[in-house]
C-alpha cells in the first residue's frame, strides 16, 4: 500500500509553497525565496505522478461502478484492465519517488583516473577511459575541468584527477567507481596478441566549503617546476604545487595551470573532497565499505567492468549486465549502463524497504561484488 497520509501531506506543502513564492515578503528575500523555490523543485516530481496517480485511480473506481450499469458495461470492461496496468505503473513511480535520496546526488564530482596492471597500456586505457566520461558529460551538458594530469611517455595518463560539473552527475556516475578491465591487442603489440590491463576509477562527490574545514597549520605546501613530456614551456615556471595534509597523510599535486594561486585552488578542492569522503565513510560504515573497495590495488581479479575489443563487447560484473555495444560506450554513450546501475539500485532499495531494512546501507549489496568473466 502507498503511504496516502503522506502523499496527500507533501500535495498540501506544494501548493502552501505555490502561495507562499506570491507573497511580496518572500519575493523580497533573496535567501527565503531561493530555499521555498528548490523545495518547490525536489517536490514538483512527486505531486505530479501523484496527480496522475488520482486521476488513473478515480477512472478506475468510476469505470468498477460502471459494471453495474448495462448500458457501461461493455466499455467498463475493455477499459479497466489497462486503467490496472496504468495506476500499478504509476505505483511503481511513486515508490522510487519516495525513497530517501542521497544528499550527495546532487553534487558535483572529482573523478580520478589512473592507470593500474599494465604498463603503458594501462595508462593509454586509463585515457580512453577519461575521453569517455568527458564525452558522456558533453552530451550530459556538463562541465568537465582537468584538475590533476601526469601523462605516460606513449602520451597515455598515468593519472588523471577531473572536475565534473552539472545536473545530479554524483548520481549519474556514483557506480562507475572500481577497477576497469580492458582486452584488446595494444598498439605496441607486434604479433597480434591480446593483452589485459586495468585503470582505476574512484568518483568523489566534491566537497563544498561548509563541509570540510582545512586549517591551514595542517597543511605543508611546497612549489615546484611544472613537470611532463614534451618540454615545451611546462619546466619555465614554479608553478606546480603540492599540498600534504599532515593529519592524514594525503598529498595532492596540480600543475595543470601555470599560476602558483590557480593550482594551490584546484590542489584544495581535490584535498577537499578526498577529505569529505572520509568522513562521509566514517559516519557511514556501509558507504565506507563501499569506498575503501572502489579501487582496490588495481589487481585484474577486482575489476567491476570489462571492456572486450575483439568481440565489442561490455561487461559490468556487479549487474552480470553484457553489451555489444562497445564501440558506442567508449565513445560516451553510457546512458544504457548508468541507467541499469541506477535502476538495480532502486530495486535493492525498494526490496530493503519491502523487508524494513533501511536503515541498512543505501548501497546495495550487489555493487559489492564481481561476476567473474574470463573470456
Amino acid at each position: 500500500m502507498l503511504p496516502f497520509d503522506k502523499l496527500e501531506q507533501l500535495s498540501r506543502r506544494y501548493t502552501e509553497l505555490d502561495d507562499l513564492l506570491c507573497q511580496p515578503e518572500v519575493l523580497s528575500d533573496r535567501n527565503q525565496l531561493s530555499k521555498l523555490n528548490k523545495e518547490r523543485t525536489e517536490l514538483e516530481p512527486l505531486v505530479m505522478v501523484f496527480v496522475r496517480y488520482r486521476t488513473v485511480d478515480k477512472k478506475l473506481r468510476d469505470d468498477e461502478a460502471a459494471l453495474a450499469d448495462p448500458d457501461l458495461r461493455e466499455l467498463a470492461e475493455l477499459e479497466i484492465p489497462e486503467l490496472q496496468a496504468e495506476r500499478s505503473e504509476i505505483e511503481k513511480e511513486l515508490r522510487l519517488l519516495l525513497l530517501p535520496s542521497d544528499p550527495n546526488d546532487k553534487r558535483n564530482v572529482i573523478l580520478e583516473i589512473r592507470g593500474g596492471e599494465g604498463g603503458e597500456e594501462a595508462s593509454l586505457f586509463a585515457m580512453d577511459l577519461f575521453r569517455m566520461y568527458a564525452r558522456y558529460a558533453e552530451m550530459k551538458n556538463w562541465t568537465t575541468q582537468v584538475m590533476s594530469l601526469s601523462e605516460s611517455a606513449t602520451g597515455g595518463y598515468k593519472e588523471c584527477i577531473a572536475l565534473v560539473s552539472g545536473k545530479d552527475v554524483y548520481s549519474h556516475l556514483r557506480f562507475e567507481g572500481g577497477v576497469h578491465r580492458v582486452q584488446r591487442v595494444p598498439a605496441t603489440e607486434t604479433q597480434g596478441r591480446i593483452h589485459t590491463s586495468t585503470a582505476t576509477v574512484a568518483v568523489l562527490p566534491e566537497a563544498d566549503d561548509v563541509d570540510v574545514h582545512v586549517d591551514e597549520k595542517d597543511l605543508e605546501i611546497s612549489i615546484a617546476a611544472s613537470g611532463g613530456p614534451g618540454g615545451q614551456g611546462v619546466n619555465t615556471t614554479n608553478s606546480a604545487v603540492q599540498i600534504l595534509h599532515k593529519p592524514t597523510g594525503i598529498i595532492v599535486k596540480c600543475q595543470d595551470e601555470r599560476s602558483q594561486l590557480k593550482n594551490k585552488a584546484k590542489a584544495l578542492k581535490v584535498l577537499k573532497s578526498r577529505l569529505y569522503d572520509i568522513e562521509r565513510a566514517k559516519q557511514e560504515a556501509a558507504l565506507s565499505a563501499e569506498r575503501k573497495g572502489m579501487v582496490g590495488t588495481g589487481e585484474r581479479s577486482q575489476k567491476v567492468r570489462t571492456y572486450n575489443y575483439p568481440q565489442n563487447r561490455v561487461s559490468d560484473h556487479r549487474i552480470r549486465l553484457t553489451l555489444n555495444k562497445l564501440d558506442r560506450i567508449i565513445s560516451g554513450d553510457l546512458d544504457e549502463l548508468v541507467t541499469a546501475l541506477r535502476t538495480h539500485r532502486q530495486a535493492a532499495l525498494l526490496h530493503e524497504e519491502g523487508s524494513g531494512n533501511m536503515a541498512a546501507s543505501p548501497v546495495p549489496a550487489m555493487f559489492g561484488g564481481n561476476d567473474e568473466d574470463s573470456t
